[in-house]
């Protein structure tokens, strides 16, 4: 009795030994942050094409990432943006609050007022890669909930001047490029995008001008 025992916990012991002998998954997205200019650096360099671009080939705004609040991504940043929180009226429609629209350095009262700007838009994504995609990456790339700087709540005169410029053609007020930089650059590398040479002269500059700022990234899954 006492050897069928033994057997029997031998083969248990036997039976549990791969899995404690199994290294634990690593995360498949890990997070890393480099300084600017490292992240500047790395990025890859292509000539840029908008061939075939059409601003509906990237399908926003979808249901988001709570899809029993009513609310859609556009909706959901607004949400997650303000300093003050609005209501919350039937439908997902805002009432009060109060944002921060760090491009031009001004306060608004109004979600109405409000545009969310993709931090490196549309047009740009395609010319640096993003044509390349299936239609569920690009869906995924204009409704990314899952990294703070990939969509913000801004002015719509801002995003309006933005347009599809990049950092060659375009920066916000001096008090915040070197955030801007960090972030455009942080989203480049989250999507795996290029940038061609006139952009990367212009981040490269703004790396040298920013000695102190860090990308902080997660690839996209």
């Amino acid at each position: 009795m006492i050897t069928i025992l033994m057997r029997a916990a031998t083969a248990a012991a036997l039976a549990l030994l791969p899995m404690a002998l199994s290294p634990a998954p690593a995360h498949a997205h890990a997070s890393t942050t480099m300084s600017l200019s490292e992240a500047v650096a790395s990025l890859p360099l292509a000539a840029e094409s908008r061939d075939g671009y059409l601003r509906t080939s990237f399908k926003h705004w979808n249901a988001g990432k709570n899809l029993t609040d009513g609310c859609n991504a556009r909706m959901e940043v607004l949400l997650a943006e303000a300093v003050d929180a609005p209501e919350v009226l039937p439908g997902c429609k805002l009432s009060g609050g109060r944002w921060w629209s760090y491009y031009d350095a001004k306060w608004v009262t109004s979600a109405g007022a409000l545009d969310v700007d993709h931090m490196v838009p549309l047009a740009e994504a395609w010319d640096s890669g993003a044509s390349q995609w299936t239609a569920a990456r690009r869906e995924a790339y204009a409704n990314d909930l899952d990294a703070d700087t990939s969509l913000v709540a801004v002015t719509a005169g801002s995003n309006r001047s933005k347009a599809d410029k990049d950092p060659a053609e375009w920066l916000p007020n001096p008090e915040v490029t070197c955030r801007y930089a960090s972030e455009w650059t942080g989203d480049k590398k989250r999507w795996g995008l290029t940038v061609d040479t006139d952009e990367l002269a212009a981040l490269t500059q703004l790396a040298e001008a920013c000695p102190a700022a860090t990308v902080e990234y997660e690839p996209a899954p």
